[in-house]
């Protein structure tokens, strides 16, 4: 356990998200995910930072996404190292001051100092540090009073597009590659004061053998703050074949390490994927055979009965999983960015659909389907 002071983060609110097409985030958003669009960068604030930005909503899940105006600007320095890619992740504090003081006792390294715009009824105040999540930055605000959700945002009134139909309600964890994890880890438990929540390794050599295929694998952390529970989920390739572990490919089209994927949590699963299968969602594979499993996996388990018919759940290529004790969640996975638009420039990001039906932790059965499910994806198009 932890023995650091809590910085007192109160939840991560937003990702920003660097992309090279804003018009086909805002339609993935609005017309796929059904977020609202809440408003979009000033001029003035599109001509400072050198990029246009557009704010989407759902629950409590913001995504800010940025494209490049011009050189020079943030987003464009990121999309020349990497294709679109989250940029920086936006957490909300209690005290931005002792955030600060904290962070730089414990080695820190901030960006910039402090900066407060104040308004008629409130004031904004927040400041940005680096990580060893490649060139994912981290941004902590602090909102006193009734204030804009951030400068030089032109608000929407009324909001645009979606009506979170998908009863998305706030980001359940965030995912990360490393080529090495422990850099980050003994960051995030020695700056930021995480603990150790859960961990897994594993290797396909299992079904390489049956298949023909060299297998690979991988070693994952998850870490969490207790204050906040926020969770991040640290991945880095095993040998055999690490070259060929799909952590080492989202590297190498990634250009780095940075954030694989992001879960978002919602209230009925089954309701939510059967309306992005409609509004055409893509979603990784899941083999049949994971299904045919299924049932003697949950008897082993200890789960027991589900609420949900299991054909419904194969019908929709819904995972299942958890520790027992009748407790367990529901998760599926989107498929990623480059593989949605055929582009590698669009990026190897993808989001996490996930229901938790009393189970807090992360399945290692699912945590291989998806695993496998994108090495498969891999192999079918060549990168394995």
């Amino acid at each position: 356990m932890s023995q650091l002071e809590p910085l007192g983060i109160l939840g991560l609110e937003a990702l920003h998200y660097y992309v090279h097409d804003l018009e086909r985030s805002r339609q993935f958003y609005t017309k796929r995910l059904d977020f609202a669009e809440l408003g979009g960068s000033s001029r003035a604030l599109t001509q400072a930072g050198k990029q246009h930005s557009a704010v989407f909503q759902a629950g409590a899940c913001l995504v800010i996404c940025s494209t490049p105006v011009g050189e020079g600007g943030r987003a464009a320095r990121y999309l020349k190292k990497h294709p679109d890619g989250v940029g920086s992740l936006i957490f909300r504090v209690e005290d931005i001051e002792k955030a600060f003081k904290l962070l730089e006792e414990r080695g820190g390294t901030a960006i910039d100092q402090i900066r407060t715009h104040t308004e008629a009824n409130g004031t904004f105040r927040t400041f940005s540090i680096t990580t060893p999540f490649g060139d994912t930055t981290f941004r902590l605000v602090e909102r006193s009073g009734k204030t804009q959700l951030y400068p030089g945002l032109e608000h929407f009134e009324p909001p645009r597009g979606g009506k979170n139909s998908l009863g998305i309600s706030h980001f359940d964890h965030i995912t990360s590659n490393f080529q090495t994890m422990k850099p980050a880890l003994l960051w995030l438990e020695h700056v930021l004061g995480f603990e150790t929540f859960w961990g897994v390794t594993f290797h396909t050599d299992d079904v390489a053998k049956l298949e023909g295929k060299p297998g690979s694998g991988l070693r994952s952390t998850v870490m969490w703050e207790p204050y906040s529970g926020i969770k991040f989920a640290c991945n880095e390739p095993q040998r055999p074949n690490f070259k060929s572990s799909q952590i080492n490919i989202f590297n190498e089209e990634h250009r780095g390490d940075g954030v694989q994927h992001a879960a978002l949590a919602v209230t009925d699963i089954l309701s939510a994927v059967q309306k992005m299968r409609a509004a055409g969602v893509e979603f990784m594979p899941t083999p049949a055979s994971y299904y045919s499993a299924l049932p003697e996996r949950l008897k082993a388990l200890g789960i027991g009965t589900l609420d949900e018919d299991l054909q419904s759940l194969r019908e929709l290529g819904i995972l299942v999983d958890g520790a027992g004790k009748g407790q367990y969640l529901l998760q599926i996975f989107l498929k990623e960015s480059s593989g949605v638009y055929q582009n590698m420039e669009a990026g190897p990001f993808f989001f996490e659909f996930i229901q938790r039906k009393g189970d807090a932790g992360f399945g290692a059965g699912n945590f291989r389907a998806l695993f496998e499910s994108i090495e498969r994806v891999q192999q079918a198009v060549g990168s394995l």
